[in-house]
């Protein structure tokens, strides 16, 4: 039973790891680094991430500057985040790549928002097929009913402090989200 329990626990971290990793990826008018992760650059043909090729550097609060390793490729580079459609327009001069992080209006927030509780929501739908999964495993077991029911109970509470991780993260990213 233990074993099981330990199981449920390690997927409920990797769960709020991939929901932290998501609320990355919804920008807050901020510039960020991570907003480029996933982008890749085809760099003589082949298909490489942005971090492999450039430095990535927060220069001021709302702007990103990739300096890339060989200048040969800043063409691509632009291109590739031209085409990751983040909603951003790249600039060069001639040795980085800038991206001016554009202000957000109060609609866009207010998008940002749902997108964000969207989000939480399969963090939770997630944590719910994970306690089911471990429910169904523990019945497996054939343990006497009330070992089973302890079991259960103990899951629930596993799921009980990840909901309340989940709710705890949610509100950060919206109070990050609608501070101007």
């Amino acid at each position: 039973m233990d074993s099981i329990l330990d199981k449920t626990e390690e997927k409920m971290q990797k769960a709020i790891a991939n929901l932290e990793s998501r609320f990355i990826n919804v920008r807050a008018g901020r510039a960020n680094p991570a907003m480029l992760d996933g982008i890749m650059v085809e760099y003589y043909g082949t298909p490489t991430p942005i971090k492999s090729l450039a430095n990535i550097s927060v220069p001021e609060a709302r702007q990103l500057m990739i300096k890339p390793f060989d200048r040969s490729c800043l063409s691509a580079i632009e291109k590739a985040i031209f085409e990751a459609n983040l909603g951003v327009t790249p600039n060069n001069n001639g040795e980085c790549v800038f991206i001016v992080i554009p202000a957000l209006t109060e609609e866009r927030r207010k998008d940002l928002v749902k997108q964000v509780k969207s989000i939480a929501e399969e963090g939770k739908i997630a944590l719910r097929n994970i306690r089911q999964e471990a429910n169904t495993s523990l019945k497996n077991l054939e343990l006497p009913e009330d070992e089973e029911k302890k079991g259960n109970n103990l899951v629930q509470d596993l799921i009980n402090e990840y909901n309340k991780i989940i709710d705890e993260k949610l509100k950060e990213k919206e109070s990050e989200l609608m501070n101007i």
